[in-house]
């Protein structure tokens, strides 16, 4: 590996070369609050040279006409050598974004590992291409590569978000120009060279750091096809209005309040330690948390207690120690508006139950105590908008209709959950909720499914052969009926 030779340069039509400009980036590491490395940012004729090489390599080269058989032995060398190199990612990432390092290891890196998996065994089965004979004429109807890819990947999860842009990109024969967050970029050098030592043809992944400005330059570059990204509304929103003006094909990922109805006969043990990661992994930076939980008048007191001796349970401290749960946010800014979350829920009439504020035995690092309340109003900005920080609102509701109502009073619809002994009975609630998943009890729908939101929590899926459809274009031939039928 030799990351640490190319951090100051970017990778470019299959070469590392150096940036145009001389503005870089610094990465300070959360825990430490100390820089550990600079990074270069990309100037409109870096962009205009990675899109380009990512134009050339669809439009002139091998990788979209190669067999699936092909891009699929490519990915799988990829996912080989990002095995191997597992624990110094998960560090990279400890390092950059200061996720506990038995999450970056589990949660960072093992879940892209497996969902690298399942995008392969969904291509293997996927219908590029199918036949339909009737009367009115004989089509075949193939999906194929949408063509450059913009993929826009955001800091809390950044292998993962890197892994389900990428790799159905990539499976679909498409090119990409990869951009990873300013505050993240240590780890996508290193997945950028092992796609390139796993063999991907020159061109075929670009990746660059950019701000802001630069990056709007990019999602609306006229070379570039599609659009791929994960993060905040507000920046989705502004994406998508970018990408109207040309009709670009976009897809969004984008911010989650997520609601857990907790209904009077679930097992209130089970339910609380589900939401230990279900609600607070990656110190409470993770879009699909369920961060509003809906309980009854009658169970309120009890699910109190358990969610206090759980965040009792939950050691705040150095991301690099093992058993480590809650680490720092990942910047100085984003802990200041967790506090400033905080600071409004009190203000609004909101129960503090424990939390709220620093951990008084660290003095460095941009910790945030792990942090519920109790008697929250539906309309408190805490119940309404999107923390991304460990902070729990609970929530009470008279019967299951108001629980409900309560989930679904938000702009969101990202992910929810519903605990009951009732999985008919728990299905049925969880059809009336407005969200892209609904977890029953905790269990996760898997890699094999869609993910992806309702409302203003994105446009389009990821995950699943949906996530693979969503890099292709649909095209008809139609065909005469000897040929058409000699194709069955």
């Amino acid at each position: 590996m030799t990351s640490d030779d190319q951090r100051g340069r970017f990778l470019i039509g299959g070469k590392w070369i150096a940036p145009s400009g001389r503005t870089t980036i610094d990465v300070v590491c959360p825990s430490t609050e100390e820089t550990i490395a600079s990074v270069p940012t990309a100037s409109v004729e870096d962009i205009d040279a990675a899109v380009g090489a990512a134009r050339n390599a669809f439009d002139d080269g091998l990788w979209p006409r190669m067999e699936l058989a092909e891009r699929i032995s490519v990915l799988r060398r990829f996912r080989g050598l990002l095995e191997e190199n597992l624990e110094l990612v998960a560090q990279l990432v400890t390092s950059e974004m200061g996720a506990p390092i038995s999450q970056s290891r589990a949660i960072q890196l093992g879940a892209p590992l497996a969902l690298l998996d399942a995008y392969v065994e969904a291509a293997e089965q996927y219908p590029f291409r199918s036949l339909r004979l009737a009367p009115t004429g004989n089509a075949l109807v193939a999906r194929e590569p949408v063509g450059v890819v913009a993929a826009v990947v955001p800091w809390n999860v950044p292998v993962m978000a890197a892994i389900n842009k990428m790799v159905p990109a990539l499976l679909t024969g498409c090119t990409v120009v990869f951009k990873p967050a300013p505050e993240t970029p240590l780890s996508s050098y290193i997945i950028a060279e092992l796609l390139q030592e796993a063999g991907l043809p020159d061109g075929v992944v670009n990746m660059l750091v950019a701000d802001r400005e630069v990056s709007e330059y990019l999602v609306s570059h006229p070379g570039v096809d599609k659009v791929t990204f994960t993060g905040s509304t507000v920046a989705g929103r502004r994406i998508a209005a970018l990408c109207g003006e040309d009709i670009r094909r976009v897809t969004l990922e984008l911010g989650g309040k997520s609601a857990a109805i907790i209904l009077d006969d679930a097992d209130l043990d089970a339910c609380v330690e589900a939401l230990r990661l279900g609600s607070l992994r990656n110190s409470g930076q993770i879009c699909t948390l369920k961060t509003r939980l809906i309980v009854s008048e009658r169970r309120r007191d009890e699910l109190l207690d358990r969610l206090t001796g759980l965040v009792r349970s939950m050691p705040v401290g150095d991301p690099f120690d093992t058993d480590t749960q809650i680490g720092p946010l990942v910047s100085e800014r984003q802990r200041a508006r967790v506090e400033d979350y905080i600071a409004s829920g009190r203000h609004q009439g909101a129960t503090l139950v424990t939390g709220g504020g620093r951990p008084s035995s660290l003095d460095r690092g941009w910790y945030v105590e792990p942090t519920v309340f109790a008697d929250v109003m539906p309309d408190m900005r805490i119940a309404q908008e999107e923390i991304f920080g460990p902070v729990l609102a609970v929530l009470n509701y008279a019967d299951e209709s108001h629980a409900i109502a309560l989930a679904n009073d938000s702009d969101y619809g990202l992910s929810g959950a519903v605990f009951s002994a009732d999985i008919e009975h728990a299905l049925a609630v969880a059809g009336r909720i407005k969200t892209g998943t609904v977890e029953i009890n905790g269990f996760s729908a898997g890699f094999q499914a869609p993910m992806g939101g309702w409302k203003r929590s994105g446009i389009g899926r990821e995950g699943g052969r949906e996530g693979l459809g969503s890099y292709t274009e649909l095209k008809a031939y139609g065909l005469p009926r000897e040929f058409a039928e000699a194709l069955r």
